[in-house]
């Protein structure tokens, strides 16, 4: 009965957390739907309240605000909101702060987080896994040298407090798996291991040839 009973918990437990997750957003989101007029929210319109129309809402602002940024007079619109907020002392220290980040994450043409290597650490000959988030910069840089690269090794289950280094390029070793499948090792604290281009390579190509023999 333990063995049936701890079977059954891994099916739901992971299949509970992702509802749990997952309502725990859009719940969060479906608050954004307060920023309408009392009229004009679902409540008074149906007569009921509609759960996910706020997440369509905030999906649908941030799609607008995209498009409309977008163009030149767009650009010229958040330029004047940002010069704004630089003259707010509490909020320009945050604003910046968090912007620096978001396009630094978030940039499709930055290379933070798009490559994920192996480096030692906390001491010599003991591995773990950190993410490429570009190269030393400014004054830093004239201290450090060439050949540096910047790295972020996230923590062990919660991958979102972890470590920032500047090490050597050359004491990093640049791995071939994609930056989800290094986050489903962290995560799992090793239990799920990754499969490798050259397996996967080889396990097609022997389904390949079964239903080459097969046929």
């Amino acid at each position: 009965m333990k063995r049936y009973f701890i079977t059954g918990l891994l099916i739901w437990a992971p299949l509970g957390i992702t509802i749990w997750v997952l309502s725990l957003i859009l719940g969060m989101m479906d608050q954004s739907i307060m920023l309408l007029p009392s009229d004009w929210q679902p409540r008074a319109l149906l007569g009921f309240h509609l759960p996910g129309m706020g997440a369509l809402l905030t999906l649908l602002v941030v799609f607008v605000t995209g498009l409309l940024t977008a163009n030149f007079i767009g650009q010229r619109l958040v330029r004047w909101w940002e010069a704004l907020l630089h003259r707010i002392p509490v909020v320009r220290s945050v604003y910046q702060s968090v912007k620096q980040i978001s396009d630094t994450v978030f940039s499709p043409s930055g290379q933070a987080f798009r490559q994920a290597v192996l480096v030692q650490y906390p001491r010599p000959g003991s591995w773990t896994i950190g993410f490429l988030t570009g190269t030393p910069g400014g004054e830093i840089a004239a201290h450090l040298g060439k050949d540096m690269v910047s790295l972020y090794v996230p923590t062990t289950p919660n991958p979102t407090s972890g470590f920032f280094l500047m090490v050597p390029k050359a004491d990093v070793v640049e791995l071939d798996m994609s930056v989800e499948d290094a986050l489903k090792y962290l995560i799992s604290m090793g239990v799920v291991a990754p499969t490798s281009p050259k397996t996967l390579t080889t396990n097609a190509n022997a389904v390949a040839a079964e239903t080459y023999v097969g046929d």
